[in-house]
């Protein structure tokens, strides 16, 4: 039976879900036991403290947060093994808990491009690996397609905490920004600040500013007003991986080791981006209309309806606009939350079609497979299978 410590933050969602995989691996092969020591422990006996305790508990590893200005030579010359979670950055001597940062990055950019914006920013912090790369990514991919980011005018985070929030200079940011913008923060927690801060100046979101987070913390996401979209990371499969390379470690007194990359794997679609960005009155009316009513049996003819344009006037304005006619792009817009609902929840494809407002399953299980390349079950178990 392994003795693990775990120094982490207990109420972070982050951690739990890591906890989840580190849990679930021991399950199969354990049984372990777990020593969750407080964050406080970093600060008030330091790391040679935690490691007297460890050698005292006769603990077999050390999962946690840990600050990159640590003694590392008192670490490693402890040679008990240890996992870190990249707190600000990633450590060389030791395996981190890491992130695909730039892929993260990369895909909120891929997302907002979709949504036929021109205007781009991020607001996050350039002296934290996680943000900073989330930004390179982003940033790489919007360059790409011949635009610029915009990024808040200080990117640099307090010695005494991970974050701060200066209200008026993010304010004057805000509003200087160009409009319609799609703006990326490096995490959800950040996503609130800006969706605060939008409610005080009164910009709108997501007509004026559309707001997309990462880490995809539900209670986050939803303290958000409107409740914010994210970016879901694969944590529970990092949290498992990381518990296999701990029992690795144990077992081998070999010092070759490996980082474990938490993947992301999509986009939660909330209010916060709920929209197609665009100028045309008229299309963007269609839009909301469509967004709005889209967990509904939708029919072409219906959006007609919502502007003073002909049947044939309005679809080709927008195909002009959107690259889709309407009715493909209510489908791959009903593609999108089906598999939204797909991952997020455990109902039946019935289920999921009847939420939709649709009665044939069948057949929106045939539009998947399509577009995805198999049926919804087998979509399902795949990326469980991954977890």
């Amino acid at each position: 039976m392994y003795k693990i410590i775990l120094l982490l933050d207990f109420a972070e969602e982050y951690s739990k879900s890591l906890l989840k995989g580190i849990s679930k691996y021991s399950a199969e092969h354990g049984p372990w036991t777990y020593c969750r020591m407080p964050l406080y422990y970093r600060e008030t006996i330091g790391i040679k403290g935690i490691l007297d305790w460890a050698k005292d508990w006769g603990a077999d590893g050390i999962i946690g947060q840990l600050y990159n200005e640590i003694d590392l030579e008192l670490l490693v010359d402890s040679k008990i093994p240890v996992v870190a979670q990249d707190f600000k950055e990633r450590f060389s001597e030791i395996p981190n808990i890491t992130g695909a940062y730039h892929e993260a990055g990369e895909m909120g950019a891929s997302y907002f491009l979709k949504k036929g914006f021109k205007n781009f920013a991020f607001y996050g912090f350039n002296d934290i690996v996680w943000s900073r790369e989330r930004a390179e990514g982003f940033e790489k991919k919007i360059n790409a397609m011949g635009y610029k980011v915009n990024y808040f005018e200080h990117r640099k985070s307090r010695s005494t905490d991970l974050w701060y929030y200066k209200s008026n200079s993010l304010s004057k940011w805000l509003l200087s920004l160009p409009k319609p913008i799609a703006l990326m923060t490096c995490d959800d927690n950040q996503g609130l600040h800006i969706t605060e801060a939008c409610k005080q100046n009164k910009i709108r979101i997501p007509e004026e500013v559309a707001v997309l987070g990462v880490d995809n913390d539900e209670m986050l996401c939803e303290l958000s007003d409107p409740p914010l979209s994210s970016i879901g990371l694969d944590i529970e499969k990092g949290g498992y991986d990381t518990a296999k390379l701990m029992e690795q470690m144990i077992q081998t007194t070999a010092s070759n080791f490996y980082d474990i990359r938490v993947k992301p794997t999509q986009v939660i679609t909330r209010q916060s981006t709920d929209i197609y960005a665009t100028n045309d009155d008229h299309i963007a009316s269609s839009l909301k209309y469509i967004h709005k009513n889209i967990e509904k049996n939708l029919q072409v003819e219906e959006v007609v309806k919502q502007v003073p344009l002909s049947r044939r006037s309005l679809e080709k304005r927008f195909l002009q606009i959107t690259g889709y006619p309407i009715y493909k792009y209510i489908f791959n817009l009903r593609i999108e939350k089906f598999t939204q609902k797909l991952l997020e929840t455990d109902q039946t494809v019935f289920e999921i079609a009847m939420d939709l407002g649709l009665n044939d399953s069948k057949n929106i299980a045939r539009q998947f497979k399509q577009v995805k390349g198999c049926n919804p079950i087998e979509y399902r178990k795949r990326y469980l299978a991954g977890k």
